[in-house]
């Protein structure tokens, strides 16, 4: 009994945060779409959790295909939402309380006090991919180049501004065609880089712009993966399977790469004596 109410527990908790962000938009907006997008976000991720709690061994595939393509198809391609940084310096420079506003406040500005950087574990289209790729597990020392994020942050910032300073017209469309060519650069860099590095995560250790806003909200995270030391026999299986170089043994806030856990849990799957 008390085996069922832990696997139900994190999946319960995660589905009823997107449920009070699904009533609560909906009410607040008149609009019954944020009722059923956040509703069909929070009962994928939900089903994930829970798929993961059964050990199935694509859980997390699983959600990453349903909200990925749910996000880039249906919101970017069909609705012409773009749902990349660049929609994000669109709405809030046009003072617009929509679509990647808030996307990013829930996602990727406050959403990881919560649950970290669960996004690019879940739900980022770009990892989608970048995750079928071969190099799954880190071989070499990670770089020392994680500034180039902040450069690709600072561009994408210009980029919209220098728009709306050359009062540029039709900036919706501009958007639409922006969000269509950089998922190809986003995709092209990354598969270039993940084969150069033979690491899958290389875009979004160093490259990702989106990592400027997730890295310091994730350090506050309520939802964190820990280590039980009384079990811990100090074997390394979990270090050496994290594709984000997370020492998960490490339960202080200030453990290495801490903030980059994407909760993917493939370290709670390696670990011999389940002390995560």
């Amino acid at each position: 009994m008390e085996k069922n109410k832990k696997r139900w527990l994190i999946p319960a908790f995660i589905w009823t945060v997107f449920e009070a962000i699904a009533v609560t938009l909906w009410l607040a907006k008149d609009n019954l779409f944020y009722l059923l997008n956040f509703s069909y976000i929070g009962t994928a991720i939900a089903l994930g959790l829970w798929l993961f709690s059964l050990k199935y061994k694509y859980a997390r595939r699983v959600v990453q295909l349903l909200v990925g393509l749910y996000m880039l198809i249906y919101l970017g391609a069909i609705c012409n939402e773009n749902m990349q940084i660049e929609g994000f310096w669109y709405y809030l420079f046009t003072g617009v309380f929509e679509a990647a506003t808030i996307h990013y406040a829930v996602a990727k500005i406050f959403g990881p006090l919560v649950f970290g950087r669960g996004w690019c574990g879940y739900a980022c289209w770009t990892a989608m991919v970048l995750d079928f790729l071969p190099y799954k597990t880190p071989t070499n020392p990670r770089k020392k180049i994680g500034f180039i994020r902040y450069i690709t942050f600072g561009l994408s910032f210009l980029f919209v501004a220098a728009l709306f300073l050359a009062n540029v017209g039709n900036l919706e469309h501009m958007m639409f065609w922006s969000f269509l060519i950089g998922n190809i650069l986003y995709y092209a860099v990354g598969i270039i880089l993940a084969f150069a590095f033979q690491d899958n995560r290389t875009f979004c250790k160093y490259i990702c712009p989106i990592t400027v806003f997730l890295k310091p909200m994730s350090y506050f995270a309520l939802l964190r993966i820990r280590c039980d030391k009384e079990k811990c026999v100090s074997c390394g299986k979990c270090k050496s399977v994290c594709p984000m170089d997370v020492d998960i043994t490490d339960n202080s806030r200030k453990r290495k790469n801490g903030t980059e856990c994407i909760f993917c849990m493939d370290c709670v799957r390696s670990c011999p004596k389940n002390a995560l």
